[in-house]
């Protein structure tokens, strides 16, 4: 597994990382045996970049995947480990007294010393000022008192990055956390990354697979993609079903491709998973993407290419 640089931190992670919402059954019900399981394998695979947050399963997967990076029995530096602040099962909260606390839950939750990225979650449904004035601050106090290594935000409208990047100190955020913007039908993360590396800020992406619309059981319902969106990406899929391939596979190559992200995140929760996330770098390194279909998919999402959704509505 390649591993990369992310931004300014020194921090080496795998091009796959391990999304690990499935380990707090986020989306679907996963036993906690399959979860460890998984983790193991991963790691197993050389992947060494693991991302949770207390919201997915309300400290579960925190939880389960602090159990599984104990199993391993390794030195505590073979694996990085990200988590999250300011959205819980219970609602958004980034006031410096839960953040706080928020930290020290998730170091028990984990059964760690100090977690390597800690990001404030989905920044957009909250105050930005209150972001800059008040919680970066208590995460810099966190940072320096070693329970943090580094600090990052995570959302989807690129605005939200670029309102907190121009207000504080320069190398105050060390990472950032983009979702849906580099995948097959929105690649618009492309036009924000020379603004990020003058941030010195490293590019971590997730979803590949655009939170369902490149599967062929189809996105959840819940999904706020257009029905123009939703309909064009089924025809990709059902266009690549018809060829025997996979899109899913086609998807998280296309983003992996770009080495200027330093991870992919994807979330896996079973071997099997694993084995096929895993399956999709080792044939990218080696024989390339499958040209010839990722061509016709891309003329398929031609009308809808970079068609954005509404960001001001919760949607996870």
């Amino acid at each position: 597994m390649e591993l990369r640089p992310l931004g300014n931190t020194g921090l080496k992670v795998s091009a796959v990382g391990f999304g690990a919402s499935p380990l707090g059954s986020h989306y679907s019900p996963v036993a906690q045996v399959d979860a460890i399981a998984a983790v193991r394998e991963t790691f197993r695979h050389g992947v060494n970049f693991f991302d949770t947050s207390p919201y997915y399963g309300g400290t579960v997967s925190e939880k389960v995947l602090g159990k599984a990076l104990k199993a391993l029995q390794v030195p505590r530096s073979d694996y990085i480990v990200a988590t999250k602040c300011g959205r819980y099962k219970e609602g958004f909260d980034f006031s410096a007294e839960r953040v706080i606390k928020s930290v020290e839950e998730s170091l028990k939750n984990l059964q760690l010393d100090y977690v390597d990225i800690l990001r404030c979650h989905d920044i957009e449904f909250w105050s930005l000022d209150q972001i800059v004035s008040e919680t970066i601050p208590t995460l810099q106090k966190l940072k320096e008192e070693g329970e943090i290594r580094f600090i990052g935000i995570t959302g989807l409208p690129f605005n939200i990055f670029t309102y907190v990047l121009d207000r504080v100190p320069p190398r105050t955020i060390d990472v950032i956390l983009s979702y849906c913007h580099y995948s097959i039908n929105d690649s618009t993360l492309l036009d924000m990354l020379p603004y990020f590396k003058s941030k010195g800020v490293g590019v971590i992406t997730a979803s590949p697979l655009s939170m369902g619309l490149f599967t062929e059981q189809g996105p959840p319902e819940w999904h706020p993609a257009s029905p123009e969106i939703k309909s064009a990406c089924k025809f990709a899929v059902a266009h690549c079903k018809s060829k025997g391939k996979k899109i899913t596979k086609l998807a998280l190559q296309y983003s992996l491709a770009n080495k200027a992200i330093s991870s992919v995140l994807v979330g896996m929760g079973s071997v099997s998973e694993v084995e096929e996330n895993v399956t999709a770098f080792t044939e990218l390194e080696g024989l390339g993407m499958d040209q010839e279909t990722l061509s016709e998919v891309e003329a398929i999402l031609e009308p809808i290419k970079n068609l954005t959704w509404p960001s001001g509505v919760d949607h996870k």
